[in-house]
């Protein structure tokens, strides 16, 4: 367990994350796990507890649960049990949440997490289960009711809880970005959390140093890094107010509210015995084989910090730009085809990681929708290497790409973008703007070298207005230094 001081009290961070598995089907029927249609659609009888139902393991959602506990060196239990976890809910109708508890599918492992000043840290996994989600409750145009939409009951996840190890709002989001890149790489989540694909639940208490640890509250259903950062630095600042005030921490659940970035409580915390778990009696145990373990460990795809490594050695790329370039599957697809395409690798990750990046989150779109093809990025590149268009005019150029108005070698012809190279058309240029600038000329002229340098910035700056950003900035400064050197 680790912990972190803040205004003189110790911070103790714990994460539970419900991971959404992509799988056609939900884990105990053979309903749709489609999203997007009208409420109650892929709602079966079986998902709803109806008697005289009985519920069937989907195989693919163990297959993904084992994926996940490989990709963290976790113990995979070759034994599961199915248990019930009862409690009333408007959207658990069955009143009851079949659930994993006491043999869960995966044992303890660990993810190392990397901070932003190049630490690496270890954040220990206690366990992983599977277990069916629950519907969803509706507030919206209801008149004052709520309806209740059941198409996403059953849809397989698994919670991964972590051990308290975390010990402030940055190793949190540190974690909680690893593990998006793990189950994103393994392709078991698609990782969307403005759906609810990926739902962080988080654990927080604070103590002073030496003492026990503090009771701790649950702040639930957050499903974005900025709003879990917020929200632990607002929880943390509550909690010692409270104890500082000589109050005391109820265990609570609570809710966030990005919009207000305030918090609420929801309910007092239940405690495990609370909700009366037993074996589910429809469910037999789920059993895993060596030989299972070992044909799902031979085809594990390539995992974030393989991924890093595999950046830096084949695209020389930094240690930084690396890292930041693996951590997501979609944003690494999107760099390697921009970098093939293009022809510079260097030159691709500073456009996915700048202006692209810049404007995805301008727009708070995901590079998965992103209007601009890898292939066009990289044609974008090729022009910027080739003399084509300078970097300025490569800016105007993606804006035009982003806009949807062609590939850029389509915009950069019907647009006369292509920087202009013809010697001696420039020399003309130039000519009229050293004639027309005498004191320049002379305040240049009798400066030393390195004055010189900073000088030459107003004449280049000129030719540049004259060509409208088309000149090539490597021969205008060639041609500008031998014409104004005496």
């Amino acid at each position: 367990m680790s912990s972190s001081l803040f205004n003189g009290w110790e911070v103790v961070i714990g994460l539970e994350v419900h991971v959404q598995l992509a799988t056609r089907s939900k884990i105990f029927s053979g309903a749709s796990t489609a999203t997007g249609d009208e409420p109650n659609r892929h709602a079966s009888l079986i998902d709803l507890g109806m008697p005289g139902t009985l519920p069937v393991v989907n195989k693919e959602a163990i297959r993904n649960a084992v994926r996940f506990g490989l990709a963290i060196n976790a113990e995979i239990g070759r034994r599961s049990v199915f248990e019930r976890k009862n409690y009333f809910y408007p959207d658990l109708p069955k009143g009851y949440q079949t659930t994993q508890l006491a043999e869960p599918i995966v044992g303890a492992g660990e993810v190392v997490i990397r901070l932003e000043d190049g630490t690496e840290k270890t954040v220990r996994i206690h366990h992983a289960h599977l277990e069916e989600d629950a519907g969803k409750s509706l507030h919206e145009d209801f008149h004052g009711q709520t309806g209740i939409d059941l198409n996403r009951a059953g849809t397989p996840l698994i919670e991964i809880v972590s051990e308290p190890d975390m010990g402030n709002a940055e190793e949190a989001v540190a974690f909680a970005r690893q593990l998006h890149a793990i189950v994103t790489s393994l392709g078991i989540c698609d990782g969307d959390m403005s759906q609810g694909n990926m739902r962080f639940d988080v654990n927080i208490s604070v103590r002073r140093p030496g003492e026990p640890l503090g009771t701790r509250t649950e702040t639930k259903n957050l499903n974005s890094f900025r709003f879990m950062e917020k929200a632990i630095k607002l929880e943390v600042e509550r909690q010692i107010d409270v104890l500082e005030d000589g109050g005391k921490i109820v265990q609570e659940t609570r809710l966030y509210n990005g919009d207000t970035n305030t918090a609420r409580s929801m309910r007092t915390k239940e405690d495990a015995n609370d909700y009366r778990y037993f074996p589910c009696p429809d469910l037999l145990p789920v059993l895993v084989s060596e030989e299972d373990i070992e044909a799902l460990r031979a085809e594990m795809p390539e995992l974030p910090d393989a991924r890093k490594a595999r950046f830096m050695d084949a695209y020389q790329l930094s240690d930084y730009d690396a890292a930041l370039l693996a951590a997501s599957i979609a944003t690494a697809r999107y760099f390697e085809t921009a970098a093939d395409h293009g022809g510079d690798a260097k030159l691709a990750a500073n456009w996915v990681m700048g202006d692209l990046a810049a404007k995805l989150n301008a727009e708070d779109l995901d590079i998965a929708h992103c209007p601009v093809p890898a292939e066009h990025l990289g044609q974008l590149i090729q022009r910027i290497k080739d003399g084509t268009i300078s970097s300025k005019i490569a800016k105007q150029v993606f804006e035009a790409c982003w806009a949807g108005d062609g590939s850029p070698d389509q915009i950069i012809e019907s647009r006369g973008l292509k920087q202009m190279s013809d010697s001696g058309e420039l020399e003309k240029i130039i000519d009229q703007i050293i004639a027309d600038s005498p004191a320049q000329v002379e305040d240049y002229r009798g400066a030393d070298e390195a004055k010189r340098k900073k000088k030459i910035g107003f004449f280049v700056g000129q030719v540049m207005k004259a060509t409208q950003g088309k000149a090539n900035p490597q021969q205008v400064n060639q041609l500008l230094q031998e014409k104004l050197t005496p």
